[in-house]
């Protein structure tokens, strides 16, 4: 294990720190127990949403999650101020917010303001109104400031990001740079849909005005022919009308990839198409489908000007960036992914720990596996009996849904897959006939076969469970010859019935194998 006082250096393929195998878990540390349950507001020009994190720092659960569309800069274009009733709308919600931080227990409620508090001429009064109402002290922070927090919630959730990150709000849209770790140039607009709305001249002038700008941000942000990070509402909304056009079975944004030329098709879609249809078949609210033509006509001019190589959307923004903002550095080099499958493991598994054992055990099937696959077999590890209370008829399926549809970061959707099926295979031999069958069909054969395999090993190694400290057998892989040896030492024979018997042969015919099983003599 890497000494914690020094920074770790990076996997090349995972851009996540190396700490060996199985590092020390943060959750209990001091500096990431003071993470574990921090509210955020965010009042935003559209909506105002208040959203307390959970669990492991790394990798946060969303304790409480609530929007309340208030559309504060609606019309403010035209009048210079606020919409009176977004402001009513608004303070309700901070009232709100203020009283259930309060039942939950909350020492701190952060509360930032962006484009729309920043550039209303009564916006200063709408924070004094707030802090008289509720004692919240609202933080407005500028486009450059927004920008850098959104670039940092997309860097909790792949801390090896690099390319351009995207933020659009009601009344404005932030360009950040990111790479190594870190956020470079950044620049802000007045390209939210709500600011565009109220351009005259129709669509023309729109797109004009829309072009105008762009050209200007892509001046002061250089080339950015790297991947395209989409952060905020109006991109979900568009994502989630790309995946009904193109038929996507994993209904999950975070990750969501595009190409260009998705894109493309899908904005055709959306100009052609009713929008009381797409709001229904793509279950977006009224309020946000109001706004997403305007956002379309900003996406296609983003995409062309700046001819990312792919696009992908991350659920993960300015909230999650004020998370970000709080965490030590040893923690912000820690994976994601792994540290909240430790924190699910110490949560709800029978044996806590009992993950790295298996890991271990199983571990010479995967001598030449590359860095980014054994960090998903140490996932599946940690993850492979904490659904052991789910009734046994549903836990091999219950598994797969989990690992496909949880809030888990640093996961391509294909891994989110591929864990699926290793967990189900922990449970059952066969994946047919499931309610899933199309899920599977997004990663190919081979890897469908290698989760297979990591199941069974999974539910073979489960069966020789004993204390932590006492003496186990070990697998022993030679491909070449395609052979299988067990080796136990003789107390440990009597945990080789039937059951693991038949489970080790099942292993065994995954891999095209031959099985020897031996004891070690002492």
């Amino acid at each position: 294990m890497s000494d914690l006082s020094e920074k770790p250096a990076l996997v090349p393929e995972t851009g996540v720190a190396d700490l060996g195998p199985f590092a020390k878990p943060l959750f209990e540390d001091p500096s990431a127990r003071a993470l574990r349950r921090v509210g955020v507001v965010d009042v935003g020009s559209n909506s105002v949403r208040m959203v307390v994190f959970d669990g492991a720092a790394r990798s946060p659960a969303y304790f409480y999650n609530e929007k309340i569309m208030c559309a504060l800069g609606a019309g403010m274009a035209e009048t210079g101020h606020l919409s009176p009733q977004g402001r009513v709308r608004a303070l309700s919600a901070m009232r709100r917010f203020k009283k259930l931080a309060d039942g939950m227990g909350l020492t701190e409620l952060t509360v930032v303001a962006t484009a729309a508090v920043r550039d209303a001429s009564d916006g200063r009064d709408f924070c004094a109104d707030v802090h008289r109402e509720t004692g919240l002290k609202i933080w407005v922070i500028d486009g450059e400031e927004e920008a850098r927090l959104s670039a940092q919630g997309v860097l909790l959730g792949w801390p090896g990001a690099y390319g351009l990150v995207c933020d659009i709000g009601g009344s404005s849209m932030e360009l950040a740079e990111i790479s190594g770790g870190r956020v470079g140039r950044r620049v802000t607009s007045r390209l939210g849909p709500l600011k565009l709305r109220d351009i005259k001249g129709g669509a023309r002038a729109r797109e004009a005005h829309i072009k105008e700008v762009m050209e200007k941000l892509a001046a002061k942000m250089g080339s950015q022919r790297d991947r395209l990070f989409l952060v905020g509402g109006s991109w979900r909304a568009i994502a989630r009308i790309d995946m009904v056009r193109r038929g996507y079975p994993l209904h999950v944004l975070h990750e969501y990839r595009m190409t260009r030329r998705s894109v493309a098709a899908t904005l055709a879609y959306i100009k052609e198409t009713d929008a009381d249809e797409l709001r229904s078949i793509a279950g977006v609210s009224s309020s946000r489908m109001a706004l997403v033509p305007y956002a379309a006509q900003v996406l296609g001019r983003l995409v062309k000007t700046f001819g990312p190589k792919d696009i992908a959307v991350s659920s993960y923004g300015i909230r999650e960036g004020m998370l970000y903002e709080q965490m030590p550095q040893r923690l912000r080099d820690r994976d994601p992914l792994v540290e909240a499958c430790r924190f699910a493991e110490a949560k709800d598994a029978r044996m806590p720990g009992f993950g790295k054992i298996l890991y271990n055990f199983i571990q010479p099937l995967y001598k030449s596996a590359p860095a980014p696959r054994l960090r998903l077999v140490k996932a599946a590890c940690l993850l492979h009996d904490v659904s052991w209370r789910a009734h046994p008829d549903y836990r091999a399926e219950l598994c797969f849904d989990n690992a496909t549809r949880a809030n888990l970061g640093g996961l391509k959707h294909s891994e989110r897959i591929y864990l699926g099926l290793a967990l189900l295979h922990r449970y059952s031999n066969k994946r047919e006939n499931s309610r899933f069958e199309d899920l599977y069909e997004m990663v190919d054969e081979g890897t469908r076969h290698d989760a297979e395999i990591l199941g069974k090993a999974m539910r073979f190694g489960a069966m020789l469970w004993m204390n932590k400290g006492s003496e186990r057998g070990e697998i022993r892989w030679f491909p070449k010859k395609k052979l299988l040896e067990l080796w136990l030492t003789a107390d440990m024979i009597p945990l080789y019935g039937e059951v693991a018997e038949a489970r080790l042969n099942s292993l065994a015919a995954s891999l095209g194998a031959e099985v020897a099983v031996k004891t070690v003599k002492r």
